[in-house]
């Protein structure tokens, strides 16, 4: 079995609504193996630099008030398939479109504020893990 990484990020919406512990539950629950995780808050300039991908969407200064607006709750989880299995736990971006049981579903309320944001692929996995955690935060081998 080849284990590998996901990076995922509790959202300050989920923080300040109390989620922290039901969705660790959740992803725990589905066998992800928690190997790093910490509270923390976005500057605004390093929020600008995580999302840069999005700086020429219109919705790109909106993203950066909210998502440096509170604490958030960083983790690396490990498991075979990590990244399409929490993607597949997640669900959609949409809450309404969500499928029933999904992270989304059970605790984001609208696109902007989606409760929980989870890597897209092993490279941006990777990425997003070194920009938040050093190696020696992290209990797994990367």
């Amino acid at each position: 079995m080849a284990l590998n990484h996901t990076f995922i990020m509790i959202k300050p919406d989920a923080v300040k609504k109390g989620y922290i512990g039901p969705i660790l539950n959740k992803i725990t629950a589905s066998d992800f193996k928690i190997v790093s995780i910490k509270m923390t808050q976005l500057s605004k300039r390093d929020a600008e630099i995580f999302y840069a991908i999005h700086k020429d969407r219109p919705f790109f200064n909106d993203l950066i008030a909210f998502m440096s607006s509170g604490p958030i709750v960083a983790a690396v989880l490990e498991k075979e398939n990590a990244v399409d299995d929490f993607r597949t736990l997640l669900g959609a971006t949409n809450p309404e479109e969500a499928a029933e049981g999904t992270i989304r579903k059970l605790f984001a309320y609208s696109v902007g504020e989606n409760a929980v944001h989870g890597s897209d692929s092993d490279e941006n996995s990777l990425i997003e893990i070194q920009f938040h955690f050093s190696q020696s935060e992290i209990f797994s081998e990367i």
